[in-house]
């Protein structure tokens, strides 16, 4: 069963959205949150799988909550989906930022709703293309120069080549036709790669590929 947490100030929300879920054999509801410390309260009790979490909430927002929560490290296997109805905002960048699996509209259908929480659940990245190109204009608007990251050095050549198909967007299927390689290889080199670099997901790893400089805006067509 995959557990999951609501977090949203709105009752109506999260009403549809346990409807939706737990009409599923294999999803349950285990907690429900109106606010940010109510979000992190409830993980903390019941250890979720994945948070579908509000971005505006009075109090604490889901972005602090979602710092929170995955900095704490009693729930390292939480994966936050944040949802918002904004798509044409900075919230994007600042949710993965602190350390989301992922971004979905609140006016999602119901199959792309159910498969954010089972691709959370996986681990495997949850941005949308249309989220993808504003994620890279955010990345690409920015003045910084990239930050070192040591731990890139860690990588082989191949896992680097992979790190890049990674960012952009690609899934370990494709990564594996891609590269000639098998699935169930692509996904180990994933999995090497999260663990070399210290990262929760593939969405951490999008960030961190952008933030170093391994890949820049541009590179993948965004």
């Amino acid at each position: 069963m995959i557990r999951v947490v609501l977090a949203d100030d709105q009752r109506l929300v999260r009403a549809g959205f346990r409807s939706i879920l737990e009409d599923e054999d294999d999803v349950e509801v285990v907690g429900e949150a109106g606010d940010g410390d109510q979000a992190v309260a409830a993980c903390r009790e019941t250890r979720p799988d994945v948070v579908l979490m509000d971005v505006r909430m009075p109090g604490t927002d889901g972005l602090e909550a979602t710092r929170r929560i995955t900095a704490d490290p009693r729930l390292d296997g939480v994966r936050v989906v944040i949802l918002t109805t904004f798509d044409l905002d900075d919230y994007v960048y600042s949710a993965l930022r602190a350390g989301a699996s992922g971004f979905l509209l609140k006016d999602t259908d119901p199959d792309e709703l159910l498969h954010a929480v089972r691709a959370a659940h996986r681990g495997d990245a949850l941005i949308t293309p249309s989220v993808t190109r504003r994620l890279i204009a955010e990345f690409a608007g920015r003045v910084k120069p990239p930050a070192p990251a040591p731990a890139l050095n860690a990588l082989t050549a191949r896992e680097r080549e992979v790190m890049e198909l990674v960012a952009a967007g690609l899934t370990n299927d494709e990564i594996a036709a891609r590269l000639v390689l098998s699935p169930a290889t692509a996904k180990t080199h994933v999995s090497r790669i999260l663990t070399k670099l210290a990262v929760r997901d593939r969405s951490q790893l999008v960030v961190l590929a952008y933030e170093s400089g391994m890949v820049r805006p541009g590179w993948f067509g965004g």
